[in-house]
């Protein structure tokens, strides 16, 4: 069975899990969806995996090439231990990458996708970035090295995946002593927050001890109100400029920059760091919390129905494309591809207003 055909099997789970979330919000009187938000997140996580056909052979390529002719020694996939073993180093590894995606404007540019809703829910959890294989095999290169077998590689980066899931909401509180050493729902909410406190900590995958090792935990604090999202908002739910926008920054920064190192440190430094001569002709507003605003374009009935009916469409048309993809030539997925992203922008245009002097609804804060 390949990997694209057991997302598809995943997915009745996922989207039961979504349905019992909105009922318990909605049950509580905390319901953290919104229509557009949720079909924008989905929506990434489809062309996530959609780039993912096209880019999958690419990292595992590399990692394999790598264990054939670089490892040090060649791990067993048929000892229980090298599974175990091998489920932590790639845990550990991904905690690297992903601090990496927040403190590294290059692979942040890829990260970004993960965190632009301004809700958080399971849907968030979809939410993934159509970029991430231009660097982040990289950072498991040290397996290969090690010798675990490609197989072990692929099946452990998956559990680390889907593990990833279940953190992704409000409606769990904290549990305990779970919390001290995994990544739970109260751990990532923190990593997903825009507060001074909070910012860029929590990076663990399935342990948070890694975290707790290297200095970047911190516990949420009940009476810190959590605001969601990017300090460089997308305001957008067009779901091919949410994968390309900050390349683009860097980009026309990089272009802007007099200095050829500051047009190289555009792509290394921090996020959001900018060289002076740039910042000076081409000022951002500084970011302040008191003004986040959410991004919530009205919508009439007839448009939300219309989105919602396309959306499920692309849905099942990106089910039997992800099932079938394995028996389909080249351009025969080019051609299907074409079709899911096309769907896919349509949705949000469906979901934009014309008009874009609506004004975003309330200050994004929540308790």
């Amino acid at each position: 069975m390949t990997g694209p055909q057991i997302i598809v099997l995943a997915t009745p789970v996922f989207f039961l899990l979504i349905g019992i979330e909105f009922l318990v919000g909605w049950r509580r009187g905390k319901n953290t969806y919104r229509l557009n938000d949720a079909m924008n997140s989905i929506g990434l996580g489809v062309l996530s995996q959609i780039t993912g056909v096209f880019s999958k052979l690419f990292a595992v390529g590399i990692y394999t090439l790598v264990f054939e002719h670089a490892s040090i020694w060649q791990l067993s996939d048929k000892s229980l231990w090298v599974w175990i073993t091998g489920l932590i180093a790639y845990d550990f590894c991904y905690y690297w990458l992903h601090r990496a995606g927040h403190t590294v404007a290059l692979f942040w540019a890829a990260h970004v996708v993960h965190h632009q809703s301004e809700d958080y829910n399971l849907s968030t959890a979809l939410r993934q970035t159509s970029s991430g294989w231009i660097g982040g095999w990289l950072f498991y290169l040290p397996m290969a090295v090690i010798g675990f077998p490609p197989l072990v590689f692929a099946v452990v980066a998956l559990v680390d995946l889907l593990y990833q899931y279940w953190v992704h909401t409000q409606q769990i509180g904290k549990l305990g002593w779970f919390d001290r050493w995994f990544c739970a729902p109260s751990n990532h909410r923190v990593h997903h927050a825009v507060n001074d406190k909070y910012l860029d900590k929590n990076y663990g995958g399935i342990l948070i001890i890694w975290d707790r090792m290297f200095g970047s935990f911190i516990e949420e604090d009940d009476h810190e109100a959590i605001v969601y999202g990017t300090r460089g908002p997308l305001r957008s739910w067009n779901p091919v400029w949410a994968n390309l926008h900050n390349y683009a920054d860097m980009l026309k920064d990089s272009w802007h920059a007099a200095s050829w190192m500051d047009k190289l440190r555009v792509w290394f430094k921090h996020p959001g760091w900018r060289p002076a001569d740039v910042a000076a002709r081409f000022p951002k507003e500084p970011f302040d919390i008191t003004k986040v605003s959410l991004y919530d374009p009205s919508m009439s009935k007839g448009a939300a129905w219309a989105a919602a009916l396309l959306f499920f469409l692309v849905l099942n048309g990106t089910t039997a494309f992800l099932w079938n993809e394995h028996l389909l030539s080249l351009p025969q997925k080019l051609a299907a591809a074409a079709a899911i992203v096309a769907g896919l922008w349509a949705v949000g245009v469906l979901c934009t207003p014309r008009v874009h002097a609506i004004p975003a609804k309330g200050v994004t804060i929540r308790a």
